[in-house]
């Protein structure tokens, strides 16, 4: 398979098509290999509009390209910015992150995916990215306040933990809700609150321990 004509082919296809104009984002696609990310079962899919699986307990899937791309456009990531991920999966977004940030720091619930994401950052030379094996629905209060934090999987609703965890001026993406209505929204700290801005609507994968508490029945 030839693999940069894929990756071409998705920057040009789908992703521009789908409004993704921003040039620092589609170079970072460009620059960061998402092939080697992809478990060795399904690297035939790497550049295909669709969630991957990776396996271990948590269920986790790597988001679809364009998920990963309005995401990136929506942070509009500046140099040298501290940044937490939440739900580390393969590592790929981290290594996306981690081009224009100062440190990643990304927390994985799953130790096995912990692992692999390690040793893919490892093998693609990342060098400024840290991940922590814990729920990141808390957050990471020892390396915070952060610039920017990218929840890498959906949650019913941004626990106010991450928010808290915001510089002014610092943004948060996350997927909320649950399927089949689900929302990808950017969270702007402005003063003690946040503004929330709805992005676009998408279906992705819960993190594990995101589900919603069910209501109670009479």
């Amino acid at each position: 398979m030839n693999f940069e004509q894929a990756r071409f082919n998705m920057i040009e296809q789908q992703l521009r098509p789908g409004k993704v104009l921003n040039p620092d984002v589609l170079e970072v696609l460009f620059v960061v290999k998402r092939e080697e990310f992809v478990p060795p079962a399904h690297r035939r899919l790497a550049f295909a509009d669709t969630q991957i699986p990776l396996g271990g307990t948590s269920g986790a899937c790597m988001f679809a390209p364009r998920v990963e791309a309005h995401a990136l456009q929506a942070l509009a990531m500046k140099k040298h910015e501290n940044v937490l991920e939440v739900g580390t999966g393969s590592g790929y977004m981290a290594a996306l992150l981690g081009v224009h940030a100062d440190h990643v720091w990304s927390i994985e619930i799953d130790p096995q995916l912990a692992e692999m994401a390690r040793e893919n950052l490892r093998q693609a030379g990342v060098t400024n990215v840290s991940v922590e094996v814990g729920n990141g629905l808390v957050g990471l209060p020892a390396h915070a306040p952060y610039d920017v934090i990218m929840v890498s999987g959906a949650v019913s609703a941004v626990p106010q933990v991450l928010l808290d965890q915001l510089k002014p001026g610092g943004r948060l993406f996350a997927i909320e809700g649950t399927a089949p209505a689900m929302q990808a929204v950017l969270y702007t700290r402005m003063g003690k609150d946040c503004r929330r801005e709805a992005v676009f609507e998408t279906v992705v994968a819960l993190l594990r321990d995101a589900e919603p508490v069910p209501a109670f029945v009479f």
